[in-house]
């Protein structure tokens, strides 16, 4: 396959797309992100770097994508991590049909940063399929793998993360947590075998030792990569320096037909180093919802009390909740949640709403996950189901002065039981973990700043720092 080498600011030369110019005239990429605490980080990534960008949780109506102005980078947040394989082509042949309605030139299918997943939950194989047909992508689909700044490397092919903020690192299939996952724990660390598994076969890869080559020599590299791999060519990213390099390559193949990337924010980050690395200007005049991108978050402790929701049952979670020491830590039995007294499951929403009312910070555990390991009823998704109608009903009773959610399933569907319909950025608290904004049509939630947080990400003290003004 010949790659064409024209200049990194060509137009993107495609059929127009049925969408308002005025909407999307500006978009350089749009992505879905397949649970909720990833879609933050990748909005973080984006805003940060100036660009204008909202994140919704669905396709929007007309209004709500009125609402957010010119958009450079517009996100969709879903939970296709936690779905089984009809419920997530349903999801996705929805998404792909309003993506395909956008003239981004990229399109961005964002995996956790492990790439969690499996054959039968989560595919991303399926999700490949899927998306390729609707969008009709073109033949190059790149796979990013590996996010240094979450400490996450992708080295020949191999996936290794560490175990904490600054931790040991190991490889993927001997992480402390990871291959212990309750849904999906990894057995593979090769991302092409992991990847094989969910029906992507012809997959090829260039290693990180590729980037030193001359650009027009790694470019012949990436065209024999692409015909000898089919389904997907998986890109290393051992660290900050080869993303330009792989975001170059995207970039260049997004002026003669439309990208569709694979991998988690390092699609972004990829992408944000080649732009800067070409002079391109990727600041924006602010835009309708642009205000609330870059105002740094007040004091919580000073404006009010926290909320924290935890059904994470990783081992980081736990020490992190075991570190909150300013919150009052408030456990909730799963089977007053899950059980038939409505009398008991009322009695816990009021006591939650008390705590608050009287000012304290609250840290609401959904069980111990010793308590419910063995449980087959209570399975992650359960879990999180049943947290997030907790939340709609304390939110319904009381406004805390901001909100945290531990565990991706539990962020996902705790959003998703509210009547929200987008976020936007805030600020960074720590690396993976960001600060964001409801919007939503009802008053109560409408500006209610939310910490949404992976089960594996952040430091021991994440939550005290969810009560300050940010790290």
């Amino acid at each position: 396959m010949h790659v064409q080498t024209g200049g990194s600011d060509a137009t993107p030369r495609r059929a127009a797309r049925p969408a308002s110019v005025d909407e999307t005239a500006a978009l350089r990429l749009a992505f879905y992100a397949d649970d909720f605490t990833g879609a933050t980080d990748t909005l973080a990534t984006v805003a940060r770097a100036g660009l204008r960008a909202m994140l919704f949780l669905r396709p929007p109506s007309p209004e709500q994508r009125a609402a957010a102005g010119t958009l450079d980078c517009l996100g969709i947040a879903g939970a296709a991590r936690a779905m089984r394989n009809d419920m997530h082509r349903e999801e996705l042949e929805a998404i792909g049909a309003y993506l395909a309605s956008l003239p981004a030139p990229v399109f961005h299918y964002k995996t956790c940063s492990t790439f969690d997943s499996s054959p039968d939950i989560g595919s991303i194989g399926l999700a490949v399929r899927v998306l390729r047909q609707r969008l009709r992508a073109g033949r190059f689909l790149p796979v990013v793998g590996g996010q240094p700044n979450l400490g996450r490397y992708c080295v020949f092919g191999n996936l290794f993360a560490a175990y904490r903020t600054g931790g040991e690192v190991f490889r993927l299939d001997r992480h402390p947590s990871m291959s212990r996952h309750p849904v999906t724990p990894s057995d593979e660390a090769d991302l092409r075998r992991h990847l094989c598994a969910q029906g992507l076969t012809r997959m090829s890869a260039i290693p990180y030792t590729a980037y030193a080559l001359p650009a027009d020599r790694l470019d012949r590299e990436v065209a024999c990569a692409t015909e000898a791999g089919p389904d997907g060519v998986l890109f290393d990213v051992g660290m900050d320096e080869h993303l330009r390099e792989v975001g170059r390559v995207i970039w260049q193949h997004a002026q003669h037909e439309l990208v569709l990337a694979v991998g988690p924010s390092s699609v972004e980050q990829a992408l944000l180093a080649h732009w800067a690395q070409a002079r391109q200007d990727v600041e924006s005049p602010a835009g309708p919802v642009s205000h609330a991108h870059y105002v740094a978050p007040g004091n919580a402790a000073r404006d009010g009390p926290v909320l924290v929701l935890s059904g994470s049952l990783s081992p980081r979670t736990a020490q992190q909740v075991a570190a909150a020491a300013s919150y009052r830590h408030m456990p909730v039995s799963m089977s007053v949640l899950l059980g038939d007294n409505e009398h008991d499951r009322r009695a816990v929403q009021a006591a939650i709403i008390r705590t608050l009312q009287s000012g304290r910070h609250v840290l609401a555990v959904l069980a111990d996950p010793g308590d419910r390991q063995d449980d087959a009823r209570l399975d992650p998704a359960t879990v999180a189901e049943a947290g997030g109608r907790l939340l709609a009903s304390i939110l319904q009773g009381v406004r805390p002065a901001r909100l945290g959610l531990a565990g991706g399933d539990t962020s996902s569907h705790c959003i998703q039981a509210l009547d929200v319909w987008g976020l936007s950025y805030r600020t960074q608290i720590e690396p993976g973990v960001a600060l964001c904004r409801l919007h939503a049509d009802a008053s109560h939630l409408d500006g209610l700043e939310v910490m949404l947080k992976g089960g594996q990400m952040g430091s021991d003290g994440i939550f005290e720092k969810l009560l300050g003004a940010a790290a």
